[in-house]
């Protein structure tokens, strides 16, 4: 009990601050999914859900540009089955999700315009660059695959359809190791696959803990994957010795979509019903050990990370995004 009581003191001693950012033409619940950090163009992707826009947001000046032509729609239920949540950069392009009109879009961000637009063969989630083959890749839970297309030219971008990879019971989430060549997603529960990006075959299955498995970040850099797990933790897997579970570390209850900080070797995990952020420490042989938790919004259940030790969460019933700096010394 008195060990119970210790982490729970430690998981809500909030630390740093979580400040509000507008997103121009939002009002109220737009339906947040998925959110991303483009080194390459130093701007968060915020796909907008049902708002009908993706959002380009300045690392450095919080300025939010809008790109518009998504399918757009009026407040409804709760979620984010509408519009573009998910998105990734490659190539000096931006490639999403668009859920109402089963399609991926291409981006240009330098003009803010739509270029290409491809029909998907099932309800997209998360939209994923592979640089070592300069492809798209599209997970479709619906349809228990990943989509997958060739960028074939830039003026104008073409994709062309390159194949489906099955995942029974998933794919939830994705992550691309171009270090590893592969490519890691989720079950609905218990299992992390690694997938081949040149075979693209499954080639390792690996338990990880989990009873409800969702969110994936990955540190290339020293073998680590980690996964949120939505009952209120997350975990790290060795990925150079099969998948072996390294630590394990408590959260708020509700965990989806988690971010890791190359720079701090911190893992923001987020807690939809909790209604908090638990920040948590990486160290060197994957350990993890909590840092602090602030309190940030109901429903908040996405996070991005940037390379300057910021980390940037969907506030879902307001529109908006919640910005935070983090305090915490990094942790290698």
């Amino acid at each position: 009990m008195k060990t119970t009581l210790f982490l729970a003191a430690v998981l809500f001693a909030a630390g740093g601050t979580v400040d509000p950012l507008a997103l121009p033409g939002t009002e109220g619940s737009i339906g947040f999914d998925d959110l991303r950090y483009s080194p390459e163009l130093h701007k968060l992707l915020v796909p907008g859900g049902r708002s009908g826009r993706l959002y380009l947001v300045d690392r450095d000046s919080r300025a939010v540009e809008a790109v518009a032509g998504f399918s757009a729609s009026a407040e409804g239920a709760r979620g984010h089955s509408e519009g573009t949540t998910s998105a990734e950069s490659g190539e000096g392009l931006v490639f999403a999700s668009d859920r109402s009109q089963r399609a991926l879009v291409v981006v240009d961000p330098a003009s803010r315009r739509i270029v290409a637009r491809v029909k998907l063969g099932g309800v997209p989630d998360y939209v994923r660059w592979v640089a070592p083959s300069s492809e798209v890749w599209v997970t479709e839970p619906g349809a228990k695959r990943i989509e997958t297309y060739r960028l074939d030219g830039k003026a104008p971008p073409k994709l062309v359809h390159a194949g489906n990879i099955e995942v029974a019971d998933g794919p939830e989430s994705l992550e691309i190791d171009a270090t590893r060549r592969r490519a890691y997603a989720n079950t609905w529960h218990d299992t992390t696959v690694a997938i081949d990006l040149g075979s693209r075959a499954i080639v390792s299955r690996w338990k990880n803990g989990c009873q409800g498995a969702r969110g994936l970040a990955v540190d290339a850099a020293h073998g680590l994957a980690f996964v949120g797990c939505s009952e209120g933790s997350a975990v790290t897997l060795d990925l150079e010795h099969g998948g072996n579970v390294l630590g394990r570390a408590p959260a708020g209850k509700g965990v989806d979509v988690i971010a890791f900080s190359g720079k701090l070797s911190h893992l923001y995990v987020p807690g939809a019903e909790a209604a908090n952020l638990t920040v948590v420490g990486v160290g060197a042989r994957g350990d993890l050990s909590v840092l602090g938790a602030v309190p940030t919004a109901p429903e908040a259940h996405c996070v991005a990370a940037d390379d300057q030790g910021n980390a940037y969460l969907c506030d879902p019933a307001k529109g908006r995004l919640l910005v935070f700096r983090d305090p915490y010394p990094a942790s290698r």
